[in-house]
């Protein structure tokens, strides 16, 4: 059975817009046999289980993200699809340090350059995305990964290369000032500030944090490289995962062309060897370069040297699933609802990195918070279902009834009946 390797799309002459997926990519195209597996532009999580991407499917059995695959494919193939299989113990634990050195380091950086970092995003990432994404996720997606990415770096304070939330939180400090009374009238009206000046204003912040947090990345890397072909290992031993790893993330740095390419300019002039090297692993993996239309309209001389697939057609029921979850999670209390869900699914996840302790621990947490949400809304409805009881039972609404009919029948009089004489004749003789 052939393995479907499913990703992001291409971007940026790469063959994926994500580091992870490029990541598996390069293993899948240095470990196993090209006619053992099919690239699946899908661009949609849901495709998965687990909601994420890169995803492997080998029939019924999905597996996510770049580890778990590598660990998959090992033991799928007896060991022969292993590029770590000739590590010696010291490399095998090198290899797992500095793994997650790149994950950690190199994705916060990743973030930055091509989300945080408002020219980039707007000028080249989104656009990027609405390339490989159907309708509806094209207007659903890119903003939800576009705070998810300001997210994880906020730590960092460098949110400055935000420039549209500086000139959002400019415009909120000064409405506050003047309903405050306390900027005079002739003063409220002032220009917008252009990019230009915006730029001008943080640059000089930035560059300081900006140089230690790329030197913290590749000053080490290209002290690990030295003069070796690969990271732990020689031209005779051939790559390994770190490699792998390695070039999806330090792709994402060097070959995108944006408009604030200082994360490119970074490498080059820190890290020269890992430039080189970079771009020598790029073209091993990746070919010459990827475009979009291998990826969904794939044919025999595209030029592409991955086994590209298109991706199956969106049916009704999951355009319809994907508003439906877009739709919840933009309801208050269902919202808050699905997230404890989430959050339990993915504390008990054998994938979550958690002790058994923690992880218990953390699903009972979820499914107290859920189970609060869900007493609080049964408080709400039967407080609502008694106060509706006790206003009929006192006639509130009876009374009202009453009070409707008796404005609206309104008794006419009787009308005056002039007698005729025979009957005005009678009664005068009766008495």
């Amino acid at each position: 059975m052939v393995l479907e390797l499913h990703v992001w799309g291409p971007a940026f002459s790469l063959p994926s817009i994500e580091a992870q997926c490029l990541a598996t990519i390069a293993y899948f195209s240095l470990a196993v046999p090209k006619d053992a597996w099919v690239l699946v532009a899908s661009s949609d999580p849901s495709v998965s289980p687990t909601c994420e991407l890169p995803a492997l499917r080998n029939g019924s059995t999905w597996v996510s993200r770049f580890r778990n695959i590598v660990d998959y494919l090992r033991q799928y193939s007896n060991g022969e699809w292993d590029l770590d299989a000739g590590l010696s113990g010291l490399q095998r634990a090198d290899n797992i340090g500095f793994s997650s050195f790149v994950e950690s380091r190199a994705h916060a950086l990743v973030d930055l350059s091509l989300y945080v970092t408002s020219q980039n995003y707007y000028n080249q990432t989104s656009p990027a995305y609405g390339s490989i994404l159907q309708w509806p996720n094209q207007w659903i997606l890119p903003p939800k990964i576009h705070a998810a990415a300001k997210a994880r770096t906020d730590h960092l304070g460098l949110s400055s290369l935000d420039l549209q939330a500086i000139e959002d939180q400019r415009q909120r400090e000064h409405s506050a000032a003047v309903a405050a009374g306390q900027i005079p009238p002739n003063f409220i009206r002032r220009p917008r500030d252009t990019v230009t000046s915006l730029l001008g204003k943080t640059s000089q912040q930035n560059q300081f944090r900006l140089d230690a947090l790329t030197g913290e990345l590749f000053e080490p890397l290209e002290e690990i490289l030295g003069d070796k072909v690969y990271l732990l290992t020689g031209e005779n031993e051939g790559p390994s995962s770190l490699d792998c790893l390695a070039v999806g993330y330090l792709s994402l740095a060097l070959v995108p062309e944006l408009s604030f390419s200082w994360l490119r300019d970074a490498m080059k002039s820190k890290a020269p060897r890992l430039t080189v090297y970079t771009e020598r692993m790029r073209q091993q993996c990746y070919g010459l370069g990827a475009e979009v239309s291998h990826a969904y309209t794939p044919t025999p001389n595209s030029g592409s040297s991955l086994p590209w697939r298109a991706p199956e057609r969106a049916r009704l029921t999951t355009l319809g699933n994907t508003l439906f979850n877009v739709l919840a999670d933009n309801t208050p209390i269902l919202k808050d609802i699905r997230a404890q869900d989430r959050l339990r699914v993915a504390a008990e996840s054998p994938d979550s990195g958690l002790s058994e302790p923690d992880s218990r621990k953390l699903s009972a947490l979820a499914k107290g918070q859920k189970k609060d949400i869900l007493v609080n809304i049964a408080y709400a409805v039967g407080g609502i279902a008694a106060l509706i009881g006790y206003m009929t039972y006192e006639g509130f609404f009876s009374a009202e009834i009453g009070d409707e009919y008796e404005e609206d029948d309104e008794f006419e009089p009787m009308p005056d009946i002039e007698p005729d004489s025979l009957q005005v004749q009678n009664m005068l003789a009766g008495l």
